[in-house]
């Protein structure tokens, strides 16, 4: 007979033999493992956004979205998501009622409490809140007027509660923390690439690095920037990290990450893992019939507004 521990590594390693038979050549249907969530994701490579049911069954898509790398579910059922070089908003029956469009590149967006719109270009390193007639009221500056980030300058930014930004910049392998005007008060170094970061109420920042040099990881920093939780490779049995992108910090601890497969990684790791504080794995999923690349993910089941904080993503 197994002893607990031994079964519980034998559920992970089965986990990750069923996910990994799914070849990218020969498309299969959903598969998962654990306890699972409903769910809305964005599929970066496939350009579309999915709200995914408990059973893992795919209950609603929209196709608009190329590039998509950020989304939120809206208080009001909408979904808020960005478009390679713009944002949109979607009712469920698939109507836009807000959108913005840029010549930059975008991988942030975020809903305001005060109803306006919070986006984050790249290549031109602007922070911008956009009114819901997509009208710039705020503009900061990360470049000087006229100077092109490129395609890698930054990724995800959230607008904090305090009114400060946090940035990932993802080619520089750092996140910061801009005051409102723009000046830099905090700097994390991040390895690999930093693609997500979240503000804890903690005070400690949760990142999600990508494929640079250090490697994929996810990784939490306290006030001062020492790494104080980490997930790497190859920490959990069975599991490769391709590319860590969309994230998000449960009540319970928790800490769900998307697993970008892209870069010619298809076919081969769970799309979305849920990991404990102890990096146990307790939920890992794939859809690689619907699904390219997993980029974001919010829970459903976790209670919050969004635009007032109160969901960690």
């Amino acid at each position: 007979m197994l002893s607990p521990r031994e079964a519980v590594s034998s559920l992970v390693i089965a986990t990750v033999a069923l996910l990994s038979c799914a070849r990218a050549e020969e498309p299969q249907a959903a598969v998962q493992e654990g306890k699972g969530h409903a769910f809305a994701c964005a599929d970066y490579s496939g350009g579309k956004v999915f709200i995914v049911s408990v059973e893992g069954k795919i209950e609603w898509e929209y196709a608009g979205a190329p590039n998509c790398n950020d989304l939120w579910v809206l208080p009001n059922g909408n979904l808020l998501f960005v478009t390679g070089r713009g944002v949109k908003e979607v009712t469920r029956e698939k109507k836009i009622v807000f959108e913005y469009q840029s010549k930059s590149e975008i991988y942030a967006c975020q809903r305001l409490a005060n109803g306006n719109t919070f986006v984050g270009e790249c290549n031109s390193g602007r922070l911008l809140d956009v009114d819901p007639t997509g009208k710039v009221v705020k503009e900061v500056r990360l470049l000087p007027e006229g100077k092109d980030g490129g395609h890698a300058f930054i990724r995800n930014a959230r607008r904090l509660e305090n009114g400060n930004y946090l940035v990932a910049y993802y080619g520089d392998a750092v996140v910061k923390e801009h005051d409102p005007d723009g000046k830099v008060v905090k700097e994390i170094p991040a390895a690999g690439g930093p693609h997500s970061c979240i503000r804890l109420p903690s005070g400690n920042t949760l990142i999600a690095c990508g494929d640079a040099k250090g490697g994929p990881r996810v990784f939490e920093a306290d006030k001062e920037g020492k790494t104080v939780w980490e997930v790497k490779n190859p920490e959990l049995p069975g599991i490769t990290l391709k590319f860590m992108t969309g994230l998000q910090r449960l009540p319970n601890g928790n800490t769900v990450v998307t697993n970008w497969v892209g870069h010619n990684n298809a076919g081969t790791p769970p799309h979305i893992i849920e990991v404990t504080p102890d990096k146990k794995v307790v939920w890992a999923f794939a859809d690689r019939k619907a699904m390219k690349t997993a980029s974001s993910i919010q829970l459903l089941d976790v209670p919050g507004d969004v635009t007032k904080g109160e969901i960690l993503h």
